[in-house]
């Protein structure tokens, strides 16, 4: 899907486009003034975007927060991404929702699972470690 927007071949109301990446509103928008930004380049989940790329991808996705806010008149804003999981189309994909006080959206992270003495910490440090040092 985000591949034919970005090939000209689907319709989008496009806020940003350069030769990398392709911003544009979302269809079904969590709140009117929900970006979408993509790179053009098919990927499917962050780590799988060229290292050279990830800066100015960011550096747009800070822009951008900085737009919806400024430009929509919001109180702030939700950046997310999906990776695999909850990701609607697979292709990687940042999301700029902005967001007013009591706006009723009601985001949860949950339930939480908290350390202790049977998952300690440390131990999911260091496993977390060991595959850093592998990439």
């Amino acid at each position: 899907m985000f591949c034919g927007i970005v090939a000209g071949e689907l319709p989008a109301a496009t806020v940003h486009e350069d030769h990398d990446t392709l911003a544009f509103l979302d269809h079904r928008p969590l709140f009117r003034g929900h970006v979408l930004l993509v790179p053009k380049v098919h990927v499917t989940i962050l780590s799988e975007l060229p290292a050279e790329r990830v800066g100015p991808f960011f550096t747009l996705a800070q822009r951008l927060e900085r737009a919806v806010e400024d430009g929509l008149g919001a109180d702030g804003s939700l950046i997310m991404i999906n990776n695999v999981i909850s990701q609607s189309v697979p292709h990687l994909h940042l999301h700029v929702i902005p967001r007013r006080k009591k706006d009723g959206l009601r985001f949860w992270l949950g339930p939480r699972h908290p350390y202790d003495d049977e998952h300690p910490a440390e131990e999911y440090a260091n496993r977390i470690r060991a595959a850093l040092a592998n990439t």
